[in-house]
């Protein structure tokens, strides 16, 4: 084998006592066509004879061991076993206890046809997240089709003086596993050897109908163990429509406790030193700032762009702070760094501020999971200002705008860095402003177009909008706007394959203006457009414009048992103007239709104004987001939504063609119709 000397980050040895000794006859003997297997592998899917997982935790380390054998019938699967990337956080290492095959009955060691290659993988995140690992990069020679691949291996995490945490509380989920492999059985065992005692949530498992049972706990003792195990089993999931089932085990807690226990981390590190003893030079600027209004909004900007976000694992590990005064020094510190800073900074100015503990990414599961520390792994700040609740990520750059006006960060669970907590939910939210207020005019003289767009970005949108501006070349931001054109015109229905960039001549587009404290950026584009009707197979004529942004998809196709519907629209503002110098059928049935939507979660409205030359419509949507609907409720938001889709986003007008017979024509198509 090559890589003969070993290093840290991996070793070649047996499995620790705790995990068994597995022989070599006793993998040949359970690896036995069954009828079951049979079944399976006929209808030519790979096959697993068995997964043996255990998971061990004590005050000093945790350790996964798993030992597996699945056919090698698929050229995929073949391909992915070939080559193989482990990744490992930093004092974890990667033990190979065994690799082998079972080819023609028998069993053969491919270890020595093993090379391995430890690299570095730093992955920079936005979340605030571990990013410091290493990568261990598997290649096994010679693996053929209608091999059996026995992998044994485990992955053990030994704690350091930073992962105080970790040595003082345990959380582990385990996930059913995977419906695309047959088992012919799996075990999964969870052993505690720690001094506290751990509780297990079993959550989203079913009955035999496949309704969801009420969630199990249970608590281990050091010493004890959990298990479960199947034989000949398919995972029944529906994974589409359901959550995989799973387990959470976490040390026995409750939030009050948690919250008692984190608090005293972060007032240790507020109360080190005073901000005027290690930033006088930042506390000139705030003074010289009169307004309250603009002091948050420089001590917010200033913390997210003049503070560089780290992603030092040395830093990350754990719920310990860095020293305020050492962030400001270095100008540099992790989520939790940086929150702590401009929490002080807003003490300061007098703004009610707390650090708080979220987790973007398993946000909806939060409610569910037993409480623990672990269960986060992001810090930012709250904000309660003039009676309102404000939340800002100090680790975002380029967001601008007084706290109002602002982007709006999504999720719903989060703990507050304070005495006596719980686990708090947020209100849902009705944005004050429109993310995105456009006025379209579309004046049609002969045959030729004039289109212009004028389209006022607001909070997120203006954020994002300005990283577009700054990162996309001018002719990519034009072709953009042009095909996005292209459909809402529905040129896609009668010059599908045309050049875009001959359709829309001239166009141009500009920043009018950006207000960096209303978060407000201004846009502008403009183009002329040759042929500007859509013509149907009739050669009918008509001027369209539909923006399909406004119809909600997502909303209109979801299907979910478990989950419900996450809200998270924008509120938008569209006026659309459509004029020719033609006739049109002003009483037309959706030039002229309207509608209004007043539900407990949107607030849709659309009015039209119909002239003998043209049209304009007055679209306003205002949702109330950051909440998951209720299933039960969720039938008449789709049904809302499909209203919506009815024609009711945008707006289209017929033409009256000139001459006698075209108006015979309309007059009976209007008296039959």
């Amino acid at each position: 084998m090559e890589n003969q000397i070993q290093v840290e980050n991996y070793k070649i040895q047996k499995p620790e006592l705790w995990a068994g000794n597995i022989g070599d006859q006793e993998i040949i003997d359970r690896i036995k066509d069954s009828e079951f297997a049979g079944k399976q592998i006929d209808a030519g899917k790979d096959y697993c004879y068995f997964v043996d997982k255990k998971y061990y935790t004590s005050n000093k380390e945790n350790n996964e061991y798993v030992c597996m054998a699945y056919t090698l019938n698929e050229p995929g699967n073949l391909e992915r076993a070939s080559v193989s990337d482990i990744i490992v956080e930093e004092n974890e290492v990667y033990q190979i206890h065994r690799i082998s095959v079972v080819r023609d009955g028998v069993l053969i060691d491919k270890i020595p046809d093993t090379k391995i290659k430890v690299l570095d993988n730093e992955n920079h995140s936005s979340g605030g997240v571990l990013s410091s690992n290493k990568k261990i990069n598997i290649t096994i020679k010679d693996l053929r089709l209608y091999d059996v691949l026995i992998l044994e291996d485990s992955r053990i995490k030994e704690f350091t003086d930073r992962d105080f945490l970790r040595k003082e509380f345990s959380k582990y989920v385990w996930v059913s596993p995977d419906n695309y492999w047959a088992y012919g059985s799996f075990k999964f065992t969870f052993i505690n050897e720690r001094e506290q005692t751990i509780a297990y949530k079993k959550t989203f498992f079913r009955n035999e109908r496949g309704e969801v049972l009420e969630p199990e706990i249970g608590y281990l003792k050091k010493g004890e163990r959990f298990v479960i195990e199947e034989k000949n089993y398919i995972n029944p999931v529906d994974s589409g429509r359901e959550i995989f089932p799973y387990i959470d085990f976490a040390t026995e807690n409750n939030w009050k406790n948690l919250s008692n226990y984190i608090f005293p981390l972060y007032e240790e590190v507020f109360n080190k030193s005073a901000l005027k003893d290690f930033a006088p030079s930042l506390i000139e600027k705030l003074d010289a700032i009169d307004d309250l209004d603009e002091q948050l909004q420089f001590a917010i900007e200033y913390v997210q762009n003049h503070i560089y976000y780290t992603f030092n694992a040395d830093e990350m590990n754990g719920h310990r702070p860095q020293e305020p005064a050492l962030t400001y020094e270095n100008k540099q510190g992790d989520c939790k760094a940086k929150s702590v800073l401009l929490k002080m900074i807003l003490d300061y100015i007098g703004v009610d501020a707390s650090v708080v503990l979220v987790n973007f990414n398993t946000d909806y599961y939060i409610k569910y999971y037993l409480p623990s520390l672990l269960s986060f792994n992001h810090v930012v700040v709250k904000i309660n200002y003039k009676g309102e609740d404000y939340f800002v990520d100090a680790t975002i750059r380029d967001e601008f705008g007084l706290i109002e006006n602002r982007g709006f960060m999504y999720f719903m669970h989060y703990l507050e860095v304070k005495e006596n907590q719980e686990l708090q939910l947020r209100k849902p939210y009705r944005l004050p402003y429109y993310c995105i207020d456009e006025k379209v005019d579309f004046d049609v003289i002969g045959n030729t177009g004039k289109l212009n767009l004028e389209s006022i970005y607001k909070g997120n949108r203006a954020n994002a909008m300005r990283r577009y501006f700054k990162s996309t070349n001018k002719r990519e931001i034009i072709d953009s706007w042009n095909n996005f054109l292209f459909y809402s015109l529905n040129y896609s229905g009668d010059r599908n394959g045309t050049d875009v960039r001959n359709i829309f001549t001239d166009a141009a587009i500009d920043i009018l203006s950006d207000d960096k404290k209303l978060n407000e950026i201004k846009i502008r584009y403009t183009a002329v457009v040759e042929n500007p009707y859509f013509v149907d197979p009739q050669n009918n004529r008509f001027l369209m414009y539909f923006d399909r942004n406004v119809v909600k998809a997502a909303a209109r196709d979801f299907m979910h048992r478990d989950l419900p519907f996450w809200h998270n629209f924008d509120s938008e503002k569209y006026e659309i103007n459509l004029y020719t110098d033609q006739r049109i059928d002003s009483e037309e049935k959706y030039t002229v239709q309207e509608s209004t939507i007043k539900s407990t979660y949107l607030d849709y409205k659309s009015r039209k104004k119909v002239t003998k030359s043209g049209a304009s419509a007055y679209i306003e949507s205002n949702p109330l987001i950051n909440l998951e609907i209720p299933q039960a409720e969720f039938e008449k938001f789709r049904e809302d939504h499909h209203t919506v889709a009815d024609s009711n986003f945008g707006l289209g007008i017929d033409i009256i063609e000139p001459g006698l017979m075209n108006r015979l024509k309309f007059g009976f198509k209007k008296r039959f119709k």
